[in-house]
């Protein structure tokens, strides 16, 4: 990771059980309860605003029954509409309570931001938890589980279900202050994501952010690629990682582990020709990107992707930041010798293993210094027995220029000969850049960033140094965001910032403003339709057609789709 970027970390909270106050276990609190018609909890861990907190108990197994009402729904609008609005210190809220013991993480494990129960009984639903989740930031941790738990409006079992958060099995039936420490921790995982702004929802929203932007940074991944053939890492069956599977790794990924590749270049090299941009086109939303530069909006693309398309698009490379390298170029692992990417295409092609010309060559000249050196001892030994066996030298001379001489000077054309074909220029015919790679030899690596092998400077630099205090729109596309620190781009950026998110499928862990569902190609075609621009591309059909549709449970939540005629 670049150590330029600083990334929060997570904190780990707990509320001691012992100080807890729950409407249920102090009669101070039963009795306001009471006189504000608060709540009761009739089995179904919701409540009766007009029933008193002692009318029923919790059922004993544990379980919480969920029962929506009109009633329910209204006193829950109400407090978030009646909310208060808390500073940036309610992480120490959670923190006043004390810290959580660090077995909670492993017991609960990673929550996914939009994983909901409908096994459980009782769990909240979609909607129940968007609402709560807002309420949470609206109020902070403390004044959240007084109107929520010490109200007795919810089970503590029950708001961690709100949180993405499976309530532990073994906890089953036991009181509301052992789920604590647990609903503490999901309540503070949730308080570290970027909220998102409630006022940018609809397709239109992102047509309208897009045209008044001036600064929009671009994330691209593997997926505005896809549509020129080039595989992604991560599409189920399709995506590149899904084709490795007879190369014996215990991780897919290792095909791009710089170790691996050192101990042996011929595991990267034999998938390599798979994402080769050996490509003269780019795809529409590559030309969306260069029509955003085009019109004076693009700050920065930052693309993870290493096919160096940007540059057939013609994204100005200052304006570019190609976060995992290209094969723009390639350097040799034992030299440094650096050439065009392109100068070792034909041997990627062949499935070969590009050579450095530069360390060929030295090695051919050592070895040709090395075959004169023993060739002039061989002369002198020759001259010394001749001179002890024979004055005759026509028949010495004849023995030794066709035995010695041509035997010896066999080799150095050899040698001569397989320093043209290991020289990282080779055509497919070339047999030499398939041989096994001798110990010490310069092998070509392309500069793409491998695990292991921090992310160029001018990442953090550009984005930490500059865009971050000019961003006014971030554009994710075509990526999953799973990998480091590239994934960590957008909660470095301003929260206030909007994010538009495009691609095939959802990301749970970040919370994007607006997300557009759907083709890269389509959705941005689309966008442009909207926008009034003409993004004229011969990728896309003429008289284009384009149907929305919101996703159920969602409100900013879109999924777009070309109408097959």
């Amino acid at each position: 990771m670049d150590k330029s970027i600083k990334v929060v970390k997570r904190r780990s909270t707990k509320v001691p059980m012992a100080k807890t106050q729950s409407a249920r276990s102090s009669p101070g609190a039963q009795t306001k309860s009471r006189n504000n018609e608060d709540a009761n909890v009739n089995g179904n861990g919701l409540s009766k605003r007009k029933k008193t907190a002692s009318s029923s108990p919790r059922p004993r197994n544990g379980a919480v029954a969920l029962t929506e009402t009109v009633d329910e729904k209204q006193h829950l609008k109400t407090d978030i509409q009646n909310a208060s609005v808390y500073n940036d210190d309610m992480l120490r809220e959670l923190e006043e309570r004390g810290d959580a013991d660090s077995i909670c993480e492993d017991i609960i494990g990673s929550s996914i931001d939009d994983q909901f129960f409908p096994d459980i009984e009782g769990a909240c639903t979609h909607s129940e938890s968007m609402q709560l989740r807002r309420l949470l930031r609206q109020v902070g941790p403390l004044e959240f589980l007084r109107r929520t738990l010490d109200s007795g409006v919810f089970t503590a079992e029950k708001l961690l279900t709100a949180f993405s958060v499976r309530p532990p099995d073994f906890l089953q039936g036991r009181p509301d202050e052992d789920y604590l420490p647990f609903l503490s921790l999901a309540m503070t995982r949730e308080l570290q994501k970027r909220a998102k702004l409630e006022q940018y929802n609809s397709f239109d929203d992102a047509v309208s952010l897009i045209k008044r932007s001036k600064n929009i940074i671009v994330l691209t991944g593997a997926g505005i690629s896809t549509s020129l053939g080039i595989p992604d890492f991560r599409s189920k069956n399709i995506g590149l990682y899904s084709m490795l599977g007879d190369l014996g790794l215990d991780d897919p990924q290792q095909v791009f582990d710089l170790g691996l590749f050192h101990e042996d270049p011929s595991i990267f090299y034999s998938i390599a020709r798979k994402v080769l941009p050996n490509h003269e086109r780019c795809s529409p939303t590559h030309a969306f990107i260069a029509m955003l530069q085009e019109k004076g909006k693009l700050l920065t693309n930052y693309t993870q992707n290493i096919d160096n398309i940007e540059e057939t698009a013609g994204i100005d490379p200052e304006r570019l930041v190609q976060c995992h390298g290209s094969w723009s170029s390639a350097t040799c692992t034992r030299c440094g010798h650096k050439v065009p990417g392109k100068t070792i295409f034909p041997v990627v092609e062949a499935g070969g293993i590009p050579r450095c010309e530069k360390c060929a060559a030295k090695s051919a000249r050592a070895s040709n210094t090395q075959a004169k050196n023993s060739l002039s001892r061989s002369r002198q030994a020759s001259k010394s027995r001749k001179r002890k066996t024979s004055h005759d030298d026509d028949d010495s001379d004849g023995t030794y220029s066709g035995g010695p001489v041509s035997s010896t000077a066999t080799p150095v054309r050899a040698l001569r000969t397989s320093a043209r074909h290991s020289n990282g220029v080779a055509g497919p015919e070339m047999d030499a850049s398939r041989r096994p790679v001798a110990k010490g030899e310069g092998i070509m690596k392309p500069d793409i960033t491998f695990f292991g092998e921090a992310l160029p400077r001018r990442f953090g630099q550009r984005l930490l140094g500059h865009d971050r205090d000019l961003v006014d729109l971030v554009i994710v596309i075509g990526t999953s965001l799973k990998v480091k620190p590239v994934s960590e781009l957008v909660p470095v950026l301003p929260a206030n910032v909007p994010q538009i998110y495009i691609s095939r499928d959802p990301v749970s862990h970040v919370h994007f403003d607006i997300d557009l569902l759907g083709d890269c190609d389509v959705v941005v075609a689309e966008l442009c339709r909207r926008a009034g621009w003409d993004l004229d591309h011969e990728m896309i059909p003429e008289n284009q057609e384009v149907e929305t549709e919101l996703a159920e449970g969602y409100w900013s939540r879109h999924y777009v789709r070309a109408v097959k005629k």
